[in-house]
């Protein structure tokens, strides 16, 4: 058409065409405006030039695409509806990519150019039709899975398996029991669409990984910020702190989990447990990772309600007022006395770091280089922060 082969041109064309269909979807369909810009430059822009492409290939072939060739697009698809970007939104993409690349092929065609403009037409269309129809069926396929877990069986399972009451249900043997802590990606700044998407595509992700170790599909309760999983687990622990980096990774966020294994029966106190340990972690600031009752055992004990606790506490009572040496207390004793990495995390010179600890041990007569003093300075901070 217009004295030039149609396959060959719209591939020569596909990269610059690409660019200008995504700088399209971004200027006339706002959601599409708010995802992320990793998701635009990544899977949407590989999706427009994938079928720019196979549409070259059946322009080149003479023969329609066959229903079983649209897999990119389903699952592309697929990831939008787990979004919740609307069916609309995807559809009206669609529609002018197609619009644009047609546009393309067109260009300077003649009157004689009216055979291969009906041929070209033909495939054209079809292609059209098969494409919307796999895009539509994938997102609608996930849509209802992803209602019927919301409120089928394994939404029921996991209410029941909290509650302590699995009558009429067929729970797994094992469980990892997880309470997990989230930390925002970068993406979910502000508010609005891309917020929104991205905080799905974080929880995704996630779910993803924990499904990858469970025996089962994960039996999850999770928002932006954390929540539960149980996992239906025949492996160790070393699995599971796998499973902890590797999700942090696949999210691109830092993620920190508390963790039991337990029957069925042990769930509720299993959570009960959990939540106990991640408040602690997260008190004694520390960093993301997977943490067991064996991590803060200490903490634990001295959380229990004891007459001891305030008597502890009071050891550090002379360092009232004094935020500074508390800090450096704290990071001192979480870096196992090392100066050096005390002064990088408090941004201050070692000889600084060296200078106040002696000034803790004269306000409150323990010194952390001696063993004893040391186990109570820890004690001593684990009652604070349980009393304040």
């Amino acid at each position: 058409m217009a004295g030039r082969p149609l396959a060959a041109h719209l591939r020569a064309r596909a990269p610059r065409l690409t660019r200008r269909v995504v700088a399209r979807l971004l200027a006339e369909l706002p959601v599409y405006a708010e995802l992320p810009q990793e998701e635009v430059a990544g899977d949407i822009a590989g999706i427009v030039q994938h079928s720019l492409r196979q549409f070259a290939d059946v322009l080149e072939r003479r023969r329609p695409a066959e229903p079983g060739e649209f897999g990119p697009q389903r699952d592309s698809a697929a990831l939008r509806a787990e979004e919740g970007v609307p069916l609309d939104a995807i559809l009206a993409a669609y529609q002018i990519g197609a619009a644009m690349a047609w546009e393309e092929l067109t260009a300077g065609a003649e009157p004689s150019d009216l055979p291969a403009f009906q041929e070209a037409l033909g495939y054209f269309l079809d292609f059209q039709r098969l494409l919307v129809s796999a895009v539509s069926a994938a997102y609608l396929e996930v849509r209802q899975i992803l209602d019927s877990q919301e409120h089928g069986g394994r939404h029921a399972l996991m209410t029941a398996l909290l509650a302590g009451d699995t009558a009429g249900h067929r729970p797994a043997p094992r469980y990892a029991v997880l309470t997990l802590v989230f930390a925002a990606h970068p993406d979910e700044a502000g508010a609005g669409q891309r917020a929104r998407i991205a905080a799905r595509r974080k929880i995704r992700r996630v779910r993803t990984a924990l499904d990858d170790v469970a025996d089962e599909p994960a039996l999850t309760a999770l928002d932006a910020a954390g929540g539960t999983a149980l996992l239906p687990f025949s492996a160790g622990w070393d699995i599971l702190d796998d499973l902890v980096a590797r999700a942090a990774e696949a999210a691109g966020i830092g993620i920190v989990a508390a963790a039991e294994i337990t029957g069925p029966e042990g769930i509720p106190a299993a959570v009960t447990q959990t939540a106990e340990i991640m408040d602690l972690v997260r008190r004694a600031e520390r960093p993301p990772g997977l943490y067991r009752l064996a991590d803060v055992l200490l903490d634990y004990q001295l959380s229990r309600p004891s007459g001891a606790l305030a008597a502890l506490a009071a050891l550090l009572a002379p360092l009232d007022g004094r935020p500074d040496l508390l800090r450096t207390l704290e990071r001192y004793l979480a870096f196992d006395l090392d100066r050096r990495v005390t002064g990088a995390a408090l941004h201050v010179h070692p000889n600084t770091v060296a200078y106040r600890v002696r000034r803790i041990s004269a306000l409150t007569g323990l010194d952390p280089a001696r063993p004893s003093d040391l186990q109570l300075l820890n004690a001593a901070l684990v009652a604070r922060r349980t009393l304040l």
